[in-house]
């Protein structure tokens, strides 16, 4: 019934061929203390809004479950070794959208578009592909929101970044999936090859993510999560990009207050989208 993504069969030389994105300009925040883990009254949230929303979706997954197995037929499920913490991989699980390749790894590029069933591509845009993580979510691997469950790769690549990142449970959406998935899709649809794929989402998408998953690390609470979930279902019903942006001024949209480190703001250069 399931389809597994493993990140062991990559070319390990192809990877370590790739140019290492430019990340020193945020490192030294992503060693910073202040951040707590998880809060517990976020836990109870996530278990609560996830029976809650089992009962009506239970019968969408099941249609849905019915539909993949005649049309595209088994796996149904496709499940992606991804880490919630530094030292602690899970199975992230997902309605299959694609058809099955034995060496599949890496973003998903313009190379793989032709793999993108019908059924999978109404599936990723209505985001009803991602429902069966509401388990991942009840077994505590995932919240609603926060950073998006990276690979072991980047995790181990990038250690000090992660271990900050992944204080927040990895979320089914997340500030950086509601500012950056649109651009990163129109990042990686221009690149033809799995090459030219990994070298962009390394040097472009990466970094950029990362930084938003810092900010929000700073930022977290339950007015900034309870925002991002309504943002993000705004977007799935509308289908139209409203992502938050600057006002004049440098003001944000966000709804954010003062870091909670207190002290100004200092300017960085070289920051990427």
């Amino acid at each position: 019934m399931t389809i597994h993504h493993d990140w062991d069969k990559t070319d390990a030389a192809q990877l370590r061929a790739l140019t290492s994105p430019k990340m020193a300009w945020f490192i030294g925040e992503a060693r910073a203390p202040g951040v707590n883990p998880m809060p517990r009254s976020k836990r109870l949230f996530d278990i609560c809004f996830a029976l809650l929303l089992l009962v009506p979706l239970s019968v969408v997954m099941l249609a849905v479950t019915v539909v993949l197995l005649i049309v595209q037929g088994r796996p149904i499920f496709y499940a992606a070794h991804r880490m919630r913490a530094p030292n602690e991989p899970f199975t992230q699980w997902k309605f299959r959208t694609m058809l099955c390749e034995e060496h599949d790894f890496g973003a998903t590029g313009a190379h793989k578009a032709w793999r993108i069933t019908p059924v999978g591509r109404f599936l990723r845009k209505s985001r009803i592909d991602e429902l069966p993580q509401l388990f991942n979510i009840l077994l505590g691997d995932m919240s609603f929101v926060g950073p998006r469950p990276p690979l072991r790769e980047y995790v181990e690549r990038f250690p000090a970044v992660y271990a900050q990142v992944l204080h927040s449970r990895p979320g089914v959406t997340g500030l950086a999936t509601l500012i950056y998935h649109r651009h990163e899709d129109r990042i990686l649809a221009r690149c033809k090859s799995a090459a030219a794929t990994e070298a962009a989402y390394y040097r472009r998408c990466l970094p950029a993510k990362l930084k938003i998953d810092l900010i929000y690390q700073r930022h977290r609470g339950t007015r900034l999560d309870l925002w991002i979930l309504w943002s993000t279902l705004k977007i799935v019903i509308s289908r139209r990009d409203e992502r938050p942006r600057r006002r004049r001024g440098g003001q944000s949209y966000l709804p954010v207050g003062p870091s909670p480190r207190g002290g100004s703001s200092r300017k960085r250069n070289g920051s990427q989208g």
